[in-house]
């Protein structure tokens, strides 16, 4: 089987989501450093223009999002397991909500209280990616806000774990904790080097939930050149994909679609439709670079038309 590849930087708070699951799961796997902003010369070959972070390679296959790199790294690393029987739908919904809620409103404190510290190219970056401004002076007036809400939504984690249970989902590890680490570290690590910090000086369960997931480290990475990545994608032929014919969409094998991310980093991506399901929406693309390629998409999040 080939290797999982993680293109990440170490500050990325999605990335931390997946180096944790590797962690859990005690994986092995290959660590590609990419800039934490644009240009990202030997990521958009892969990906054709996808700009988040993390992207995840195995072989000649591209995975883009979250969402759909921990459903890779799941079957492929099955044990043990972050979609417990029975309660994968409540796993994955809770993830869905850590990331498109709890999230921002973590982004919001953590830049109001560095943006005015960060370099002019990161905050222009991440203007364009967010869509909206990026500016040092608003980011600080709105930070009481961000940690307000934070707040509020961490609460509910808490009161989750207050009967006593471990983890989100009750005994073991999930997807949901992997989810909620990431915001939590993002703010824990940035802004209080891992020591307590507002609102954690008052959510003492979800503080002691955090410690354990931190314990399981992040697996076994191994460092890889983005050049040696490229030159696996072209030596590879991608995996085989099937197409739902009974799509809702109705979608066809062969035509020509982009994919737009819905939130942030609005990069339509275009190719071939060779792969849809409930899940996931996956189009082949050919770059000089790489060869042939497969870039997947989860279906949640993003928007489909054709080209």
């Amino acid at each position: 089987m080939s290797d999982m590849i993680l293109h990440h930087y170490p500050n990325s708070p999605f990335s931390e989501k997946v180096r944790i699951a590797f962690g859990l799961k005690n994986a092995a796997w290959k660590s590609v450093v990419i800039p934490n902003i644009l240009p990202k010369p030997d990521l958009m070959p892969l990906t054709g223009g996808y700009r988040k972070t993390p992207v995840m390679q195995v072989g000649a296959d591209i995975y883009c999002d979250t969402q759909l790199i921990m459903l890779e790294i799941e079957k492929r690393a099955p044990t043990p397991p972050l979609l417990p029987k029975g309660k994968e739908g409540e796993a994955r919904a809770l993830a869905m909500w850590v990331d498109r809620n709890i999230f921002w409103a973590a982004v919001g404190v953590v830049m109001g209280a560095l943006g005015d510290k960060l370099p002019e190219a990161f905050l222009k970056d991440r203007s364009a990616f967010s869509g909206r401004s990026f500016d040092a002076a608003a980011l600080k007036a709105a930070a009481p806000m961000a940690l307000q809400q934070t707040y509020a939504q961490l609460v509910m984690a808490e009161q989750m774990l207050a009967d006593g249970r471990p983890y989100l989902l009750g005994d073991a590890t999930c997807l949901a904790d992997c989810a909620l680490y990431n915001p939590v570290w993002f703010i824990k690590e940035r802004l209080g080097g891992g020591k307590p910090v507002p609102p954690f000086d008052r959510l003492p369960l979800l503080t002691a939930w955090s410690e354990r997931l931190k314990a399981a480290g992040s697996g076994s990475p191994t460092e890889m050149t983005a050049a040696e990545a490229i030159a696996i994608a072209k030596a590879a032929t991608p995996e085989a994909t099937t197409i739902d014919s009974h799509d809702p969409s109705g979608l066809r094998a062969g035509q020509t679609i982009s994919v737009t991310p819905d939130d942030t980093g609005k990069v339509p991506v275009s190719g071939v439709l060779v792969g849809l399901a409930s899940d996931r929406v996956s189009i082949k693309r050919h770059h000089e670079q790489v060869g042939d390629v497969v870039v997947h998409f989860p279906r949640a999040g993003f928007v489909i038309t054709t080209v």
